[in-house]
């Protein structure tokens, strides 16, 4: 079952400007885009929920220090994201 990535106007500029300053992660984002939509659970993308502020959504890992947040929407299989960065920027 494959998971449909619902990418907002917000998070294409987010993603843009991540890149623009990161860009040796773009093989790597690619890479765990593929497997986020085959495989949301894959343990290679650390997928967990987030608590405080952020407690609706959840997190997956493009690496050690990069993430991704997302809204799972596991009804629809749907996957929004959110906010995409290093760790501590995006908690």
């Amino acid at each position: 079952m494959n998971y449909k990535i619902i990418r907002t106007d917000e998070y294409l500029k987010k993603l843009k400007k991540f890149l623009k300053k990161h860009p040796d992660m773009l093989e790597r984002y690619i890479k765990t885009v593929e497997i986020l939509e085959v495989n949301p659970y894959h343990p290679s993308l650390r997928l967990h929920k987030l608590r405080g502020k952020l407690y609706e959504f959840h997190s997956i890992s493009i690496n050690m220090d990069y993430r991704v947040i997302i809204d799972f929407i596991i009804q629809n299989n749907e996957i929004i994201p959110i906010d995409i960065g290093i760790h501590d920027e995006v908690y």
